[in-house]
């Protein structure tokens, strides 16, 4: 008899790792058996563990969990690119947080991680319509994890957040693959104006805690942004800005800054004056 081939499109191997993350969580700690058991151990899929965390998190007296979970389960089997970003979001963590040691810690104890996921879900009730439902999402995300991304927002894969505590993006705020941004991060406007009014971000940029971006101003690829900064202008592809208002102070210092989370200036800052002399 001719043994029959797994099917690749069942092979997960975040899913397999957050199981066996949590097995051993349970013998070096019995006392957290339930928590893992529900959050992860329970489901047979990492969409089911992600909705059920969704849905525990933002639920309260005027929405049940059931309901913001059938939602949920709605959202992921609708589109399964939700659920592709959230993996990439999860291994973008592992990878870049040097706090992060296991899997199991994003989608169990981190809120920017969780923040975004409730986002994802919101974001898809806004472009299926559900323009209410999308502001519920954003107001309990708001009040759940002191993070405001409007639903509106467009957000790619392989995104960090690091503490995530007093983050705001909004409507019309664009943010590509692979970007990473710490707290007290703001994408805003610089006005009242309705139209196309915030920042497009490029793939791979690192935002430094505290920074603001303001207005429809593009930051190129691969591209820094210092901690404390004010950006009111464009910045190229693979620069490094600072300073309140920004400016150019020297090269990314790497290939992808996203990645490495290098927030050092003093070396790009010398080569910048050095071929300003």
């Amino acid at each position: 008899m001719a043994q029959l081939k797994p099917n690749l499109t069942e092979v997960d191997p975040v899913w397999d790792r957050l199981c066996h993350e949590a097995e051993d969580a349970i013998q070096t700690e019995p006392l957290m058996g339930s928590l893992l058991h529900q959050g992860i151990l329970h489901h047979s899929r990492l969409e089911q563990a992600l909705a059920y965390r969704v849905s525990m998190k933002l639920a309260s007296a005027e929405m049940s969990e059931q309901l913001l979970r059938e939602i949920a389960d709605e959202a992921y089997a609708s589109d399964p690119a939700i659920a592709a970003a959230a993996r990439a979001d999860l291994v973008a963590t592992y990878e870049r947080d040097p706090a992060c040691h296991r899997f199991l810690q994003p989608l169990l104890y981190f809120k920017g991680f969780q923040a975004v996921q409730a986002y994802r879900v919101g974001h898809w009730l806004w472009q299926t319509g559900r323009r209410d439902f999308a502001y519920f999402f954003q107001m309990r995300i708001s009040e759940t994890f002191g993070v405001d991304i409007h639903p509106a927002a467009r957000l790619g894969r392989g995104i960090m957040i690091d503490h995530a505590h007093s983050i705001v993006i909004g409507e019309t705020a664009v943010v590509g693959d692979n970007v990473s941004i710490l707290h007290s991060v703001t994408l805003g406007g610089t006005g009242k104006e309705e139209e196309d009014r915030h920042p497009k971000i490029g793939d791979g940029v690192l935002i430094g805690a505290g920074a603001k971006v303001l207005g429809n101003i593009r930051v190129g690829e691969n591209s820094r942004i210092a901690a404390g900064s004010v950006v009111l202008e464009d910045v190229p592809c693979c620069k490094t800005v600072a300073g309140v208002p920004a400016r150019i102070v020297g090269e990314a210092g790497c290939a992808q800054p996203a990645v490495s989370m290098d927030h050092q200036l003093k070396k790009c800052m010398k080569a910048q004056e050095a071929a300003d002399s």
